[in-house]
């Protein structure tokens, strides 16, 4: 058994999220900025026995897909090619990024530290893991 990640993509930045070996807690990893996100997946996956990846499935109130999805597609596309080996899964991300807001700011941190989005992205990516982890 190896680790799930997953990814809260972004145009800017890509939070992740990944769980222990035995897939029962996620945890929030470091914010990567989307254009070093394939040196970060190099390192992680040449350090990490990781099994599978959850992606964000951008999509509105109303269920449309956001325009962010172009760009995760293109992203999937070159990963599938650089990690064979992993599976992908999408899952249904609406409400993360509110819920991490209202989770960091129920956390007692300063106003200032709440706004940071790359804390947002990271919270939401744990988001994202745990509520497939408990689908699965």
């Amino acid at each position: 058994m190896g680790q799930i990640l997953a990814v809260d993509y972004g145009k800017a930045r890509c939070g992740i999220a990944a769980t222990d070996d035995f897939q029962i807690i996620a945890s929030g990893l470091p914010t990567v900025e989307t254009k070093n996100i394939f040196n970060f997946f190099r390192k992680y996956l040449s350090e990490n026995t990781v099994e599978a990846l959850v992606v964000g499935l951008p999509t509105d109130l109303k269920g449309n897909l956001n325009d962010v999805e172009a760009d995760i597609l293109k992203f999937l596309e070159k990963f599938k090619t650089e990690f064979p080996a992993v599976k992908i899964h999408r899952f249904d991300e609406r409400f993360t990024s509110k819920m991490a807001s209202f989770f960091i700011s129920q956390s007692g941190k300063s106003k200032k530290k709440r706004e940071e989005k790359g804390l947002i992205d990271k919270v939401s990516a744990t988001i994202i893991l745990q509520n497939f982890l408990e689908q699965k």
